[in-house]
């Protein structure tokens, strides 16, 4: 019997930057498609077949596509994009968005909840050589970024880690942040939208981030241009519970409009 889904992701290798840029055009094309052939990636992507092949190759092993003869289909069901490869979109962005999330803090001792995410890390960047700051986060990456710190106090969840993202989720994670208060949430998403608030990729982080939003004075969505307007399957929090949203200049600025309508305060960096 033919599997109906994507074999169990390969353990993720160091990948450099170009090559994930160039590994996400891969996936952008077939997710337009739905397939592509090796002649396209090449001209597309201005790398030799080899090159295509390699890459094609790692990333059936990573479950995110199909090869066939002479190219890749997607599958049925479009699997999230690892956190890995998304570090690299907009990146010049997310670290706007993050020195302006940091403005928003105010000074002294302080405590803040980190979800998982690409732009959730950038703003760990810009926190980890602030002082009297304790910082409680879901995200391996971001422990790993700011965890030897000696002036932070750094909270991990415990929780069933996430390939694709390196979150921990579930009811260990849950119930680490039912357990504290924090002055501010920093929440990432995959979108944000006047119609479906703040929503992700998957039901059981949704959950595991809804956790956070719930023990937070005040909860602030980071967001490159990209994701406002997008709704994906699991909602993690209404507008409603929603005090700031910190994007940049490309997001649809009627979007921007709805969402202020609800009573979100916008932020949009240059």
């Amino acid at each position: 019997m033919t599997p109906s889904g994507p074999p169990p992701p390969s353990v993720p290798q160091a990948i450099s930057r170009k090559r994930s840029e160039r590994m996400l055009a891969a996936l952008t094309l077939l997710e337009r498609d739905g397939s592509v052939s090796l002649s396209e990636l090449t001209r597309e992507l201005g790398v030799s077949a080899a090159t295509v092949r390699r890459d094609l190759a790692d990333m059936e092993d990573q479950g995110l596509l199909v090869r066939t003869h002479g190219g890749a289909r997607a599958y049925d069901a479009r699997a999230e994009v690892p956190v890995r490869l998304r570090d690299s979109q907009f990146r010049e962005a997310k670290q706007r968005i993050a020195r302006r999330a940091a403005e928003l803090l105010p000074d002294g001792p302080y405590s803040v909840a980190l979800s998982g995410g690409t732009t959730t890390a950038e703003v760990a960047k810009v926190l980890a050589v602030r002082p009297e700051l304790a910082i409680v986060t879901n995200a391996l990456t971001t422990v790993m970024e700011i965890a030897s710190r000696p002036n932070l106090k750094v909270i991990m969840t415990g929780g069933v880690v996430r390939s694709s993202s390196y979150e921990a989720v579930g009811v260990l994670a849950e119930n680490t942040f039912n357990a504290i208060n924090v002055g501010t949430a920093i929440l990432g998403t995959d979108g944000i939208s006047s119609r479906g608030g703040a929503t992700t990729h998957d039901e059981v982080e949704a959950r595991t981030n809804h956790a956070m939003v719930t023990h937070a004075q005040r909860v602030m969505v980071v967001a490159d241009g990209s994701k406002v307007g997008r709704i994906t399957l699991a909602k993690v929090a209404e507008l409603s519970e929603i005090d700031l949203l910190v994007t940049d200049d490309s997001a649809d600025r009627a979007e921007l409009d709805r969402i202020a309508e609800a009573g979100v305060e916008i932020h949009v960096v240059d």
